[in-house]
């Protein structure tokens, strides 16, 4: 926290490139990481956003979606959450290693992965065995993070409504 956010311009699911001015123009930008629809955990924190949305637009917020799968899989994560929120495609998982998110898995987590039907390489588009830590970072209408959460463990994520209270506490 109090750091600048990296300066981004990454693709929607249609391969329109979004900046981070562009997201920070209307006010405070909440990014959520996830590791793509696949991910139970990430299914259920995009739902409880889907919940927290009104929320985060009144408080003068936007919600973007960060995940490194490809096309129609990305908009998948932003058609839980639904129109409002913007789905950005991590190509590579670019920003997420820039940020210190992304770590290799290993062959082992790989095969087993395939072996339940999961297969890294297709969901991203490359042979990288790269997994997202998932996270959610508050930054500010500055670009400074004002809040930042992330855990090794995918199972925990940042409470939505926890994190709207914060950016209500910015635009006050």
């Amino acid at each position: 926290m109090g750091d600048r956010f990296p300066e981004i311009a990454l693709p929607d699911y249609r391969g329109r490139h979004c900046t981070l001015d562009r997201l920070l123009a209307g006010g405070p930008l909440v990014l959520s990481f996830n590791r793509g629809s696949w991910c139970p955990y990430c299914v259920s924190e995009l739902e409880s956003w889907h919940a927290a949305l009104p929320g985060l637009k009144a408080a003068g917020s936007k919600l973007a979606i960060v995940t490194a799968e490809l096309g129609g899989r990305s908009q998948a994560l932003g058609d839980i959450v639904g129109p409002d929120a913007v789905t950005l495609c991590d190509v590579d998982h670019g920003l997420a290693l820039e940020l210190g998110l992304a770590f290799h898995v290993g062959p082992n987590l790989i095969a087993d992965y395939r072996e339940i039907g999961i297969d890294l390489n297709e969901l991203y588009g490359g042979a990288a065995g790269l997994l997202p830590v998932p996270a959610t970072f508050v930054v500010r209408t500055d670009g400074i993070i004002e809040y930042a959460f992330a855990d090794p463990d995918f199972r925990l994520r940042a409470e939505p409504q926890h994190v709207v209270g914060i950016v209500a506490s910015l635009t006050r």
